[in-house]
């Protein structure tokens, strides 16, 4: 039996999920737009950051694999 409640595919996920996030915050703070209201704050960044939590809510239920 596994003593760690996540595998290692749960922590790689979780790390690009990370990764991800972060990229989505850089992606809003490159508005060029008072107070980032162009179209890189408002709607393409908040969707990459959106797609990282939905992917760090996959990794977390993803069930291990026994190795």
């Amino acid at each position: 039996m596994n003593k760690l409640p996540f595998g290692r595919a749960n922590y790689t996920l979780m790390t690009i999920g990370v990764v991800v996030i972060l990229l989505g915050f850089i992606v809003m703070s490159l508005d060029t737009e008072e107070f980032g209201f162009g179209a890189l704050g408002l709607t393409v960044g908040p969707l990459i950051v959106i797609g990282g939590f939905v992917l760090e809510f996959f990794a977390i239920l993803r069930r291990p694999t026994n190795q």
